[in-house]
């Protein structure tokens, strides 16, 4: 199973690069490829300054060795080996108009000393954080999330969207990261799904990705926009920085497994205003996105 998914998000990689590179037309990634001492590594791809994407990555990993302390204490485990690979990326384009996107699907072994499996589960999701709300990009974004579910079970969608919505909460701020999405983890083996349902469903979700993105990104990107437009975003891209910082597991993970911190901070925005006290004019546009991130509603 690793072998397969490591395969794919490969393949994933390659898929979903080529594709934003044409999508922008000027930047390409760069690929930077590295190991980690303790064993495994990964292939980072960054984009910077593009006529679109100011800013983003698309990265995989596949990486291996002894759990550490902290980390087996976060399972309840003694003495065990792991090995861990997913694909992880965030955009974030320079116009405010286009939203900004994360998506993460990966998959986890734990070994005992014998090297047998004793746990392994699937996880990941994809999620859309814009700074200007249309709602029809929302309706959008979900409706292809929903049907790749749809296809798997019927409660996926409904599960894994509240799931989104609770994970990306800002609890210091008492709102929504973005718009949601989807948002899954330990996926194990049941009654009903086997290893290979799961992998099935999570590759399908990967495979979905740009269908969900990229329409949203053609629409938007040759937008106006105004100065004060642009302020508004790096000020939305704070709170983007403080989930990341603050909340977001896969953070913690890769900083308590000796990741690279390159990769890890990655997800971060290039320019970010963090003004004191700031407050959105009374019926404006900026004021209605953040209503909706204070109640998240149901987009299809």
């Amino acid at each position: 199973m690793k072998d397969k998914f490591f395969q794919y998000i490969h393949d994933l990689q390659d898929t979903i690069t080529a594709k934003l590179e044409a999508v922008d037309g000027k930047a390409t990634f760069k690929e930077d490829i590295w190991k980690r001492p303790e064993g495994g590594g990964g292939r980072t791809r960054v984009i910077q300054n593009g006529a679109v994407f100011e800013k983003g990555g698309v990265n995989i990993s596949g990486v291996h060795g002894k759990l550490p302390e902290s980390m087996q204490a976060y399972f309840g485990v003694k003495d065990a080996d792991f090995f861990a690979c997913g694909l992880s990326l965030v955009i974030h384009p320079k116009n405010p108009m286009v939203p900004t996107v994360h998506a993460n699907w990966r998959y986890f072994e734990m070994y005992n000393s014998q090297g047998e499996i004793v746990d392994q589960w699937f996880g990941g999701g994809q999620d859309l954080t814009p700074y200007y709300l249309f709602e029809e990009d929302g309706r959008h974004f979900h409706s292809i999330c929903k049907a790749v579910c749809d296809k798997h079970h019927p409660d996926f969608y409904k599960t894994y969207k509240q799931k989104c919505d609770e994970y990306f909460w800002n609890t210091h701020r008492n709102e929504a990261r973005g718009l949601g999405g989807l948002f899954f983890d330990y996926c194990k083996a049941t009654n009903t799904m086997t290893m290979e349902n799961w992998y099935n469903f999570v590759t399908e979700v990967g495979t979905s990705f740009l269908e969900a993105y990229v329409p949203i990104v053609e629409k938007r990107k040759n937008l106006p926009y105004t100065d004060a437009q642009r302020n508004w975003q790096e000020i939305r891209r704070g709170r983007y920085v403080e989930f990341n910082l603050v909340h977001d597991k896969g953070t913690l993970f890769g900083l308590k497994t000796n990741g690279r911190i390159e990769s890890i901070l990655m997800s971060l925005p290039p320019h970010v205003q963090w003004v004191y006290d700031h407050h959105p004019e009374p019926g404006s546009a900026e004021e209605k996105l953040i209503k909706v991130l204070q109640n998240p509603i149901n987009w299809v």
